[in-house]
C-alpha cells in the first residue's frame, strides 16, 4: 500500500494508482474472513480506516465502458485542497469561480448552496456568472470532442470557491445539467462540502 500510495498518487504512476483499488480490496478480505489471528486491534482499526477512508472509496473500481468518456465533475472549498484525479488521466481542468459575485456574502443566502432555487435565480442573473459558465462549458466541450475522439476515458472539471458552497455547487449543476442525457458520456457529479454525489447517463 506504501508502494501503491507513494508511485501511485504522488508519482502520477498510472499502473500503481490503478493498483490501489485492488490492494485494497485484499485488505478488505483479509479483515472480513479472519484469517488474521494475532490479537491486533490497533492495526485492524487502522486497516478498516484504509478501507471505508473516503479518500479510498473515491478511487475508481472499474474501467469506463468502450466508446464512452466518463466526466468527474467536483464543486469544492479553496479552504481545503483541489480535488486529486485518481483515474489515473492526470488531472484536467480546474476552474477558480471566486471572480463571480458570491451569494453567501448575502444574509438571505448563507444558509443555502448552489443546488437550491433561490441561489440559482440569484445567479442566473449574475452576468459575471453567466459569462463564467458560458466560457467553462466552451472549453469542456471542446475537450470532450478530443477525448472522444481519441478514445480516452475519464476528464475530471473541478470549480473551486472560497467555501465551496454556492458559486462552484452552482457551476458544477450547470456543467452537469448541460451534459446530461448525452449517451457518449458518464458524468459524475460530487459536491465535497456538501456530501452529495449524483450520476447521469448510466
Amino acid at each position: 500500500m506504501g508502494a501503491y500510495g507513494y508511485r501511485g498518487y504522488f508519482e502520477r504512476k498510472d499502473h500503481f494508482l490503478k493498483s490501489i483499488p485492488f490492494a485494497v480490496r485484499n485488505l478488505e478480505w483479509l479483515t472480513r474472513s479472519k484469517k488474521i489471528k494475532a490479537k491486533i486491534p490497533y492495526l485492524l482499526s487502522l486497516l478498516n480506516d484504509i478501507i471505508y477512508s473516503p479518500e479510498i472509496l473515491k478511487y475508481e473500481w472499474s474501467d469506463t465502458p468502450a466508446g464512452k468518456l466518463k466526466i468527474k465533475i467536483t464543486s469544492f472549498s479553496y479552504r481545503e485542497k483541489i480535488p486529486a484525479d485518481l483515474s489515473g488521466n492526470g488531472g484536467g481542468f480546474v476552474f477558480d469561480c471566486r471572480g463571480i459575485v458570491n451569494p453567501g456574502r448575502y444574509d438571505e443566502y448563507k444558509l443555502f448552496t448552489g443546488m437550491d432555487e433561490n441561489v440559482k435565480e440569484f445567479l442566473d442573473k449574475e452576468e459575471t456568472a453567466q459569462k463564467f459558465i458560458k466560457n467553462a462549458i466552451e472549453l469542456v466541450d471542446n475537450s470532450i470532442n478530443t477525448y472522444l475522439s481519441r478514445n480516452w476515458n475519464n476528464l475530471m472539471v473541478n470549480f473551486g470557491c472560497t467555501g465551496g458552497r454556492h458559486r462552484s455547487v452552482y457551476s458544477a449543476e450547470r456543467l452537469a445539467e448541460h451534459l446530461a442525457g448525452r449517451p457518449d458520456l458518464i458524468v459524475e457529479l460530487n459536491h465535497t462540502q456538501l456530501n452529495v454525489n449524483k450520476n447521469f447517463n448510466r
